[in-house]
Protein backbone atom coordinates (compact mmCIF):
# COMPACT_ATOMS: atom_id res chain seq x y z
CA UNK A 1 0.00 0.00 0.00
CA UNK A 2 1.08 3.56 -0.68
CA UNK A 3 -0.36 6.50 1.25
CA UNK A 4 0.29 10.11 0.30
CA UNK A 5 -0.56 12.80 2.83
CA UNK A 6 -2.14 15.98 1.51
CA UNK A 7 0.77 18.05 2.76
CA UNK A 8 3.10 16.01 0.53
CA UNK A 9 1.21 16.62 -2.72
CA UNK A 10 3.24 18.78 -5.08
CA UNK A 11 1.61 21.48 -7.20
CA UNK A 12 2.77 22.64 -10.60
CA UNK A 13 1.61 25.97 -12.02
CA UNK A 14 1.35 28.11 -15.11
CA UNK A 15 -0.42 31.48 -15.08
CA UNK A 16 -4.05 30.75 -14.11
CA UNK A 17 -3.51 26.97 -13.92
CA UNK A 18 -2.54 24.81 -10.93
CA UNK A 19 -2.05 21.06 -11.27
CA UNK A 20 -1.93 19.10 -8.01
CA UNK A 21 0.12 15.96 -8.62
CA UNK A 22 -1.96 13.52 -6.54
CA UNK A 23 -0.17 10.40 -7.72
CA UNK A 24 2.75 10.56 -10.12
CA UNK A 25 6.21 9.15 -10.78
CA UNK A 26 7.68 11.56 -8.19
CA UNK A 27 5.58 10.38 -5.23
CA UNK A 28 4.59 6.84 -6.17
CA UNK A 29 6.12 3.60 -7.32
CA UNK A 30 3.18 3.07 -9.68
CA UNK A 31 4.26 2.40 -13.23
CA UNK A 32 0.67 2.38 -14.46
CA UNK A 33 -0.99 5.74 -13.77
CA UNK A 34 -0.65 9.44 -13.01
CA UNK A 35 -3.57 11.22 -11.29
CA UNK A 36 -3.80 15.00 -11.15
CA UNK A 37 -6.32 17.57 -9.94
CA UNK A 38 -6.27 20.55 -12.28
CA UNK A 39 -7.62 24.04 -11.45
CA UNK A 40 -8.14 26.70 -14.14
CA UNK A 41 -9.09 30.28 -13.38
CA UNK A 42 -11.74 31.89 -15.64
CA UNK A 43 -10.36 32.73 -19.08
CA UNK A 44 -7.28 30.52 -18.82
CA UNK A 45 -6.49 27.55 -20.99
CA UNK A 46 -4.30 24.55 -21.54
CA UNK A 47 -3.18 24.56 -25.19
CA UNK A 48 -3.96 21.81 -27.64
CA UNK A 49 -1.52 18.92 -27.30
CA UNK A 50 -1.34 15.14 -27.57
CA UNK A 51 0.32 12.26 -25.74
CA UNK A 52 2.09 9.77 -28.00
CA UNK A 53 2.34 6.96 -25.46
CA UNK A 54 -0.51 7.53 -22.97
CA UNK A 55 -4.26 7.73 -22.85
CA UNK A 56 -5.95 10.25 -20.56
CA UNK A 57 -9.33 10.42 -18.85
CA UNK A 58 -10.76 13.69 -17.53
CA UNK A 59 -13.59 13.97 -15.00
CA UNK A 60 -14.98 17.51 -14.58
CA UNK A 61 -15.69 18.31 -10.93
CA UNK A 62 -16.60 22.01 -11.05
CA UNK A 63 -17.34 24.70 -13.64
CA UNK A 64 -17.86 24.95 -17.37
CA UNK A 65 -15.33 24.97 -20.15
CA UNK A 66 -14.63 23.96 -23.72
CA UNK A 67 -12.37 21.15 -24.85
CA UNK A 68 -10.00 22.21 -27.60
CA UNK A 69 -9.83 19.36 -30.10
CA UNK A 70 -8.22 18.56 -33.46
CA UNK A 71 -9.02 20.63 -36.54
CA UNK A 72 -9.98 23.63 -34.37
CA UNK A 73 -13.05 21.77 -33.08
CA UNK A 74 -14.40 22.56 -29.61
CA UNK A 75 -16.83 20.75 -27.35
CA UNK A 76 -18.54 21.85 -24.13
CA UNK A 77 -17.13 20.22 -20.96
CA UNK A 78 -19.04 20.70 -17.69
CA UNK A 79 -19.06 19.41 -14.11
CA UNK A 80 -20.12 15.75 -14.18
CA UNK A 81 -18.80 15.06 -17.70
CA UNK A 82 -16.14 12.44 -18.45
CA UNK A 83 -13.96 12.24 -21.55
CA UNK A 84 -11.29 9.75 -22.65
CA UNK A 85 -8.48 10.64 -25.05
CA UNK A 86 -6.53 7.80 -26.63
CA UNK A 87 -2.89 8.09 -27.67
CA UNK A 88 -2.34 10.95 -30.16
CA UNK A 89 -5.81 12.50 -29.65
CA UNK A 90 -5.45 16.28 -29.77
CA UNK A 91 -6.91 17.89 -26.66
CA UNK A 92 -6.77 21.03 -24.56
CA UNK A 93 -9.16 23.06 -22.43
CA UNK A 94 -10.33 26.62 -21.92
CA UNK A 95 -12.28 27.77 -18.90
CA UNK A 96 -14.97 29.95 -20.46
CA UNK A 97 -17.07 30.06 -17.30
CA UNK A 98 -17.37 32.70 -14.58
CA UNK A 99 -15.72 30.62 -11.86
CA UNK A 100 -12.92 28.16 -11.30
CA UNK A 101 -12.90 24.98 -13.41
CA UNK A 102 -11.61 21.81 -11.70
CA UNK A 103 -11.10 18.39 -13.20
CA UNK A 104 -9.37 15.13 -12.30
CA UNK A 105 -7.04 13.66 -14.92
CA UNK A 106 -5.97 10.01 -15.01
CA UNK A 107 -3.09 9.22 -17.38
CA UNK A 108 -1.82 5.74 -18.27
CA UNK A 109 0.95 4.88 -18.57
CA UNK A 110 2.14 7.64 -16.23
CA UNK A 111 3.62 10.94 -17.33
CA UNK A 112 5.73 13.29 -15.25
CA UNK A 113 4.09 16.63 -16.13
CA UNK A 114 6.82 18.83 -14.60
CA UNK A 115 8.14 19.73 -18.07
CA UNK A 116 4.84 21.46 -18.95
CA UNK A 117 4.70 23.88 -16.02
CA UNK A 118 6.71 27.02 -15.31
CA UNK A 119 6.38 26.88 -11.52
CA UNK A 120 7.05 23.97 -9.23
CA UNK A 121 6.46 24.18 -5.48
CA UNK A 122 9.48 22.03 -4.74
CA UNK A 123 13.11 22.47 -5.74
CA UNK A 124 14.40 19.88 -8.14
CA UNK A 125 12.70 17.17 -10.10
CA UNK A 126 13.27 13.50 -9.42
CA UNK A 127 15.36 11.26 -11.61
CA UNK A 128 12.88 8.52 -12.53
CA UNK A 129 12.74 8.02 -16.26
CA UNK A 130 9.25 8.49 -17.69
CA UNK A 131 8.41 8.93 -21.35
CA UNK A 132 6.46 12.13 -21.86
CA UNK A 133 5.59 11.71 -25.52
CA UNK A 134 3.83 15.07 -25.59
CA UNK A 135 3.49 17.17 -28.70
CA UNK A 136 1.96 20.65 -28.50
CA UNK A 137 -0.27 21.58 -31.42
CA UNK A 138 -0.52 25.26 -32.42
Amino acid sequence: MEFIEGKDIKSLANPGVVSRQLLNPENSRSERVTITEVHLEPGTSQPRHMHAFSEQIWYALKGTGRMLLADDEEKAFRAGDVVRFVENDVHGLINDGDGEFIYISVTAPPINFSYAYMENNEKGIGNRKVRTGVLFVF
